[in-house]
């Protein structure tokens, strides 16, 4: 943001006392814009932050959330019409060899992979009918990150950290947790494409427990505070008045920025990642492991004023399951069934879930008919990839819990009843958030863009 100080003024700070005048006022211009846009919403919404745990590599709707007695009794028959067109030829039914009993006052079914988040239900709308367009890992990343699974455009992320800013200059307004490594796709699935390069989200490998391995030299080993705070104060006035001749490079301003809250991250973002500071029935509470405790961190994040939080579960595509499903998602399944649970109890018990919107879903679901092998024989009790149709849940931000929406058809293949796009999805969480997805325009290359492009339908049946 421009500021309106006459050029003499802005001039006059810039030449004195090595430009430190300049930085300083800065410093409070961007506060004072950043205090004047935040929560700048188009109407009140009921969340103020997001935190998207994705179970990236296809969690499966018939083992999980949708259950098919009829995929039970046509068990080891072909399906009675031709499979649908997906990545790997499927064979006959392969019933869910998991086990589905109601739960709640809202009694919805859920199998014995989540004996935790089952006593969560009420709190939950489980979407039974979404739908992406192809059964690609990359691909349906991108559509599910970004509403696009072939252009670089940003990400769900940074859309709203663009949009409603953040709460704590101290901390990034938008992190992606992934322990191990990277999912399919790497940082693009948390890119800010051609929005301003300081909405990107930060990357953290949540599989390291000290905090300060979390957040790669946060503090420096060299310098005092003191000594530290004068090179950066000299470096960032030499980085402005580069700046200051070169107007338009957004990248490298977006550079500069990312070099201001890097510095300020030293004063609360070892905090933030430091779980050991909790108490020990909090730390009961999640359990232990990777997912677990990165669901923790999530809700630190959220805490602070955090805006949007990723949580993946792992390097690559963990809930890839086209072998063995019984073993592989119990498997995956018990690594974040209790972190799950317990984070929508501790949001609740912090008066916190009312704000935080909650989104658990993968990249797309898988076939409810055994995969075969690239010969059309061997099939090992896995599923393929499917793009047709699978679940979701969200609890908190204004969502109606105990409720279930959308169906797919008998044998939990293609979506049927209330189809749920990507775009709808998205549309929905923005008007939780406050925003009307098809106002909420970037300009750019001469068209203003939109997380929802010309598409998207707010789901109203599940907003409380």
């Amino acid at each position: 943001m421009h500021s309106t100080l006459p050029f003499n003024r802005r001039a006059f700070l810039k030449r004195s006392g090595m430009g430190f005048g300049a930085l300083a006022l800065n410093g409070m211009l961007t506060r004072e814009a950043q205090a004047a846009t935040r929560g700048t919403t188009h109407f009140p919404g009921k969340a103020k932050h997001v935190i998207h745990v994705f179970l990236n590599g296809g969690m499966s709707q018939v083992d999980t959330f949708d259950p098919k007695p009829e995929l039970t009794k046509r068990g080891g028959q072909m399906l009675p019409f031709d499979n649908l067109q997906t990545e790997r030829r499927t064979g006959v039914a392969l019933p869910s060899p998991f086990e589905f009993r109601q739960h709640g006052q809202s009694g919805i079914p859920v199998s014995d992979l989540f004996p935790h988040l089952s006593q969560c239900v009420d709190d939950m709308a489980v979407i039974r009918s979404m739908y992406a367009e192809l059964p690609s890992h990359e691909l349906s990343l991108m559509l599910m990150n970004t509403g696009t699974q072939r252009l670089v455009w940003p990400s769900f992320g940074s859309w709203l950290t663009w949009g409603m800013g953040t709460d704590n200059e101290n901390l990034p307004g938008f992190v992606a947790l992934c322990p191990g490594g990277m999912p399919v796709g790497g940082a693009g699935n948390w890119r800010s494409a051609f929005l301003p390069g300081v909405y990107q989200g930060t990357h953290v490998d949540s599989s390291k427990t000290d905090p300060k391995e979390l957040i790669a030299d946060v503090h420096n080993a060299r310098l005092n505070r003191l000594e530290q705070k004068k090179q950066f104060e000299l470096l960032q006035t030499i980085n402005r008045r580069h700046l200051n001749q070169r107007p338009d490079e957004s990248a490298l301003e977006a550079r500069i920025a990312s070099f201001e809250l890097a510095y300020r991250m030293q004063f609360e973002a070892t905090d933030a990642f430091d779980v050991s500071k909790e108490p020990e029935h909090i730390l009961k509470l999640y359990g232990e492991g990777p997912q677990n405790r990165q669901l923790l961190i999530a809700r630190r994040l959220v805490e602070r004023g955090v805006r949007f939080v990723q949580t993946w579960h792992g390097n690559m595509q963990p809930w890839d399951s086209h072998s063995n499903i019984k073993e592989t998602h119990r498997q995956v399944a018990n690594e974040c069934d209790q972190g799950l649970a317990a984070l929508i109890m501790d949001l609740k018990q912090r008066g916190l879930l009312d704000e935080t919107l909650i989104l658990c879903t993968g990249e797309f679901g898988r076939t409810p008919s055994v995969e075969m092998d690239q010969g059309g024989g061997g099939a090992a009790q896995g599923r393929d990839h499917n793009h047709w149709g699978f679940s979701l849940w969200l609890a908190g931000g204004g969502i109606k819990g105990g409720t279930t929406y959308g169906a797919t058809d008998e044998f939990g293949f293609k979506a049927v009843e209330n189809p749920v796009s990507i775009h709808d999805l998205h549309a929905t969480m923005l008007h939780l958030l406050g925003f009307d997805h098809e106002h909420l325009t970037y300009r750019y290359a001469g068209r203003d863009f939109r997380l929802t492009d010309v598409f998207g339908q707010v789901i109203s049946d599940v907003i409380a």
